[in-house]
């Protein structure tokens, strides 16, 4: 008998798919065309590769299969050692996952703090708006000019297609990306160098008179230092240090013009130590234009998806950075729903760490470098097995995730954590109902759908900061380390005489066929062909973190000075930094340049 059912899609993604299924006809999907973020197409993550991954499903012990029960029992004795740590991945976006925070909570565990992702733009954006509110789709739609800035949208964000079709498009971008192949003017940058596109682009708008005086002077009234600042840059050595010319930064002043622009920014841009400041300089370019508060206009970045929301699962309980974590100062580690052995940077030194917990555990869906190296190995169930709610980073739309199917493998977080509370003889442990329906009943209604309660229709629009009531900051120089743009070289001038750096960008994107690690992987680096190796050869790539060797997959449409070597390709993280962002706490993937050699 037919039985349909809606529920949303899990996956670290912007758009947060609301599916259509039956049961009958379970795992067959499809999108619901009436949601306002969906189109009703789903990506090949959910129509395909989400199927056919191979799940773990007996729980083991030093790689022995064994009971759930047994294997819950040695969890439990695990907890019982004096120092442990929860390390959570973004596999599963759903509320629930946090549920776990309230056992760490009971027994005085460590968490993480800090980023793999986006946490160095947000505090860029928090530096500047003090609070990091959504852009609506609604908005994005009304723009005459879309600005896609280091946003790969065809794979990360494929449903804002809709709300971007018959705009004027400039893309800014080291690679001519799918997304940039469409537009009508491509900006093809040198790696790291949005910061300077930003603030040369602020002064141009300066130099023309082209800013919003009146809302400047209301909202942003520090705008003439900021112009101050710009000046500080010279214009002909950045351009030439950026890869551009004045031709090029005049035709992009010309979609900006008068117009209602959006700017789509992705991670790409905040991938380095400086990473915050890439975003606060892009803040305030759009703050010149006077484009916060007024339709069709504004930022568009990763949302601060729980904001407006009372979390019941945020606990007080000490915390380390989770893109440097010292693995080997915990007596028990539970990796849950992550994959640090693969995903974090520096995987020689993740590695070596992870290799001297005693009590390791990995708790999710999926066999991994982690879960290989984990003494106790406990199955997950996955979205469509479980209730769940969708918290969307990318709009303000809420879904109620209902179980689809039954299972007999795996076990929820919920229950993971009610076993571990029965175990200890802890308190406190409300009903999954409970928690789902704590959520659920803070959303308010929009367009027909559960929404944000931090939704507003034209963000900003009062002013900034929590309360509406304070002033846009523009980035500026300061004596102390709170903020310090002087990490940024002014460039005077070009060194004819400089002697030319074989070492190459390394970029690492996202795939389409992947969600970071989990299904399919990839093992090649792609090298622009003026490079001079030949498709299909064997290279090693070298940091100062470490090596790995990869196949050459030749592109055209990345840089002659940049390796892309996609976040689902293994080994990558051999040549990635243990550093953290200056300000976020966030892993700075990019912060390295590699040497290319062939392997006889």
């Amino acid at each position: 008998m037919s039985e349909v059912k809606t529920t949303a899609c899990a996956l670290d993604c912007y758009d947060a798919c609301r599916i259509v299924t039956d049961k009958e006809t379970f795992p067959k999907l499809s999108g619901d065309a009436s949601h306002p973020a969906g189109n009703g197409a789903l990506c090949a993550l959910l129509n395909k590769y989400i199927h056919e991954e191979e799940r773990i499903q007996t729980p083991r012990i030093n790689g022995k299969e064994v009971s759930m029960e047994e294997a819950m029992q040695a969890v439990a004795e695990a907890f019982k050692a004096e120092r442990s740590l929860l390390w959570r991945g973004s596999g599963n976006l759903g509320v629930m996952q946090e549920v776990t925070n309230l056992f760490m909570e009971k027994i005085g565990g460590s968490l993480t703090h800090g980023s793999l992702c986006d946490a160095s733009g947000e505090a860029g954006i928090l530096l500047g708006r003090g609070v990091n509110r959504t852009l609506p789709l609604e908005q994005i739609a009304k723009a005459d000019t879309i600005v896609v800035w280091g946003r790969n949208v065809t794979v990360t964000n494929a449903h804002m297609m809709p709300f971007i079709e018959g705009k004027k498009l400039v893309v800014i971008d080291p690679v001519k990306t799918a997304i940039a192949k469409k537009a009508d003017l491509h900006m093809q940058i040198e790696p790291r160098m949005d910061y300077y596109v930003a603030i040369l682009l602020a002064r141009f708008v300066f130099m023309e008179d082209g800013q919003d005086d009146e809302w400047l002077e209301e909202f942003a009234p520090e705008f003439e230092e900021y112009y101050d600042y710009t000046r500080e840059h010279r214009i002909k050595a950045i351009l030439e240090h950026i890869g551009t010319d004045l031709g090029e930064m005049g035709r992009i002043l010309e979609y900006l013009r008068d117009q209602k622009v959006v700017f789509l920014v992705g991670a790409g841009v905040q991938k380095y130590s400086t990473g915050s400041y890439t975003l606060q300089a892009i803040d305030g370019l759009a703050a010149t234009l006077g484009l916060f508060g007024k339709e069709g206009c504004g930022v568009h970045y990763l949302g601060s998806s729980k904001l407006g929301f009372d979390n019941p699962f945020r606990v007080k309980t000490t915390s380390v950075p989770k893109a440097t974590t010292k693995f080997s100062y915990f007596d028990t580690v539970l990796v849950q729903g992550g994959n640090p052995a693969e995903s974090m940077p520096d995987t020689n030194r993740v590695k070596k760490e992870l290799a001297e917990v005693k009590n390791l555990i990995y708790f999710g869906l999926y066999e991994n470098e982690t879960s290989k190296m984990a003494r106790i190995v406990i199955p997950a169930k996955n979205f469509f097995e479980k209730e769940d709610v969708r918290l969307p980073y990318g709009h303000h739309y809420v879904e109620k995730m209902n179980k689809i199917v039954e299972s007999e493998i795996g076990i929820s977080e919920y229950d993971f954590t009610k076993y571990l509370f029965d175990a200890f003889g802890f308190e406190g442990l409300e009903s999954e109902a409970y928690y789902l329906d704590y959520w659920l009943k803070q959303c308010k209604e929009e367009n027909g759908a559960l929404c944000s309660p931090a939704y507003e229709p034209t963000p900003y629009e009062e002013g900034f900061g929590e309360e509406g009531d304070e002033e846009f900051i523009f980035i500026e120089e300061y004596e102390d380390d709170f903020i310090n743009p002087k990490r940024f070289t002014k460039y005077r001038k070009q060194s004819k005489n400089k002697p030319k750096d074989e070492t190459l960008w390394l970029l690492s994107p996202k795939s389409a066929k992947s969600l970071n690690t989990q299904f399919v992987r990839d093992h090649r680096v792609q090298l622009h062909p003026e490079t001079g190796y030949e498709e299909g050869e064997r290279v090693k790539l070298s940091s100062e973190y470490g090596a790995y060797a990869f196949t050459v997959h030749l592109n055209e449409n990345v840089k002659p000075n940049c390796a892309v070597v996609t976040n689902n390709t293994i080994g990558v993280n051999y040549l990635t930094p243990s550093i953290l962002s200056d300000e976020g706490e966030n892993a700075c993937y990019q912060e390295v340049k590699v040497t290319v050699e062939r392997i006889s």
